[in-house]
């Protein structure tokens, strides 16, 4: 695996430049290729070489974690990135959240592009009638209290061809309408409304 960048906190603010956060994204790693952004958080919390907030994307992932098990393909360009939150909460604290995370995205796309994105329930995005990307959530609990979460994030983006099996069931908004977001824009953007919304259900 080839590390592409380890960003510090001060780097990290130059490299997403509108991030305006406490924990979510201050630590961020962007690998050029790697297994799995999910897998790599994993590896670290086993390892205990984990920050609060850390939040690892990649350019491409050989193989991705989806839904049910699935293989998730990502092609550069594409939106992946997983992140590490802890926390010391009842579950019932954080129930919904996956729900939560889908109308935050959805929202970020309406107000750049005004691209209507519809969520299926608790973990899909889909425009047009075909998926577009997908969320997956982790946690850590012991009895009743979550100790942290780790969230997956893919959207296609850019891609326009898929093999075979997902051709007629996915999509990318630059196959759909022609735009590509900015990775850096989007997940700066979504950190900052993220973290608002977390901490103050959290509280």
């Amino acid at each position: 695996m080839k590390i592409l960048q380890e960003l510090t906190e001060f780097q990290c603010k130059k490299n997403l430049e509108k991030l305006d956060t406490t924990v979510l994204g201050r630590n961020y790693i962007c690998y050029d290729e790697i297994d799995s952004t999910q897998k790599e958080i994993w590896r670290r919390i086993e390892n205990k070489k984990i920050k609060n907030g850390l939040l690892i994307r990649a350019k491409n992932q050989t193989s991705g974690i989806g839904t049910h098990g699935r293989i998730w393909y990502t092609t550069e360009n594409n939106i992946t990135f997983s992140f590490y939150i802890e926390l010391n909460c009842s579950i019932e604290k954080i129930k919904g959240i996956t729900t939560g995370i889908a109308n935050v995205i959805v929202s970020i796309i309406k107000e750049k592009y005004n691209v209507n994105v519809d969520i299926k329930p608790p973990n899909d995005l889909y425009i047009n009638g075909k998926k577009v990307g997908g969320i997956l959530t982790e946690s850590k609990v012991r009895g009743n209290v979550v100790k942290f979460i780790v969230i997956g994030i893919g959207i296609n983006n850019s891609q326009i061809k898929f093999n075979k099996e997902l051709d007629n069931i996915a999509t990318s908004l630059k196959k759909e309408y022609g735009i590509v977001l900015n990775v850096e824009e989007f997940i700066a953007e979504f950190c900052n409304k993220l973290e608002k919304i977390f901490l103050k259900r959290i509280g």
